[in-house]
């Protein structure tokens, strides 16, 4: 396999723009980003690179096939991040990502069969699985049992790269990752909402008692695996990423305040989302098996995440003050004004 360009899709969101750093970092291929820059795209994760001769940007639609094909042509290798990838806002608007996560990726796919593409890394989700019962671990052998509108639409995506590689052959790898965190991440998601709620002595909006359990996997673990399986993946295998960092929500909101110095009293129990999983948890044998290994345990991922939060205040004051204000009284305003403060829920 010879790659000299690479397609990133969704390259200006949090993981994209990570991978599109750690790519250039690490290889002197041309790197393509084609991001919509929808709410959660942002040009601003991508300074440092934007002015070097391997990096191009274009603004467009995973679903438009016109965009897509002439990209394609272009291209060696594709990795695709582009998705609407919230929970919350599934449940609020599921047809969204029907039509990104399901329809876009397969215009990604028919494209890079016909621009015949050495290879084609698919970024899909441990969501997929649904959740884990008990002590449950799932494999990649484990069946499909989505239980939100983005983990279907995810389920979806991923369905039709099997089915490329099956009825195509396209040279297809797919990713399942925990749940990520570190830098540039969108503040809907839960560590950088809670850490500048923090941060500004805001109330921190826990979902039940906080009991949901989840695999927190520093992104630069994250994009460490998605390189080695861009170019050592076997074709037509998914892959399992995950950091075994696995805490409970309320454990993570504690973390948080405590490396802020920030009181418990902050904490505010709110109403669930609708259907909410109580645990995500993956054997990730397989790729640790082709030489990967999570660098950040639990308590480096965090510390590294919350300091960088603490230290770009530019990047999400700007963030705050736009779509994200009236996504975020939507989502907690009546549910923090019936919560009931955190000395009384406990």
């Amino acid at each position: 396999m010879t790659i000299r360009t690479v397609l990133v899709t969704g390259g200006a969101g949090f993981i994209g723009s990570n991978f599109i750093r750690h790519l250039m970092a690490n290889h002197d291929y041309n790197i393509i980003n084609l991001d919509k820059l929808t709410y959660a795209g942002n040009l601003e994760n991508l300074k440092d690179v934007e002015d070097n001769a391997r990096y191009r940007f274009v603004q467009g639609d995973i679903g438009d096939a016109e965009v897509v094909g002439e990209l394609m042509s272009d291209a060696d290798a594709v990795v695709s991040f582009a998705a609407e990838s919230h929970v919350d806002r599934s449940i609020e608007d599921p047809g969204t990502f029907i039509q990104t996560d399901v329809y876009g990726t397969f215009v990604l796919l028919e494209a890079a069969r016909q621009a015949q593409v050495e290879r084609f890394l698919h970024i899909s989700t441990d969501e997929v699985y649904g959740q884990s019962i008990g002590d449950q671990r799932f494999t990649e052998e484990d069946p499909f049992r989505p239980r939100s509108p983005y983990a279907a639409s995810k389920a979806g995506g991923e369905l039709q790269c099997h089915a490329f590689r099956a009825t195509y052959g396209l040279p297809v790898v797919i990713a399942r990752p925990a749940n990520n965190i570190g830098p540039y991440q969108y503040p809907e998601k839960a560590v950088p909402l809670f850490t500048i709620n923090a941060i500004e002595d805001e109330p921190l909006p826990v979902y039940g008692k906080g009991l949901q359990i989840r695999d927190r996997l520093y992104v630069d673990d994250h994009c460490q695996a998605l390189d080695l399986l861009l170019h050592k993946g076997e074709l037509g295998e998914a892959y399992n990423i995950g950091a075994d960092n696995e805490r409970n929500n309320i454990e993570v909101v504690e973390a948080i305040l405590e490396m802020l110095e920030k009181p418990k009293s902050l904490i505010r129990f709110i109403e669930d989302r609708p259907g909410h999983d109580e645990r995500y948890s993956m054997n990730s044998q397989k790729i640790r098996a082709l030489g990967w290994s999570p660098e950040h345990d639990f308590e480096a991922a965090l510390e590294k995440t919350v300091e960088w939060y603490k230290t770009n205040r530019p990047w999400w004051e700007r963030i705050r003050s736009g779509e994200y204000r009236d996504y975020y009284e939507r989502m907690y305003g009546r549910r923090l004004a019936e919560a009931k403060p955190y000395e009384e829920a406990g």
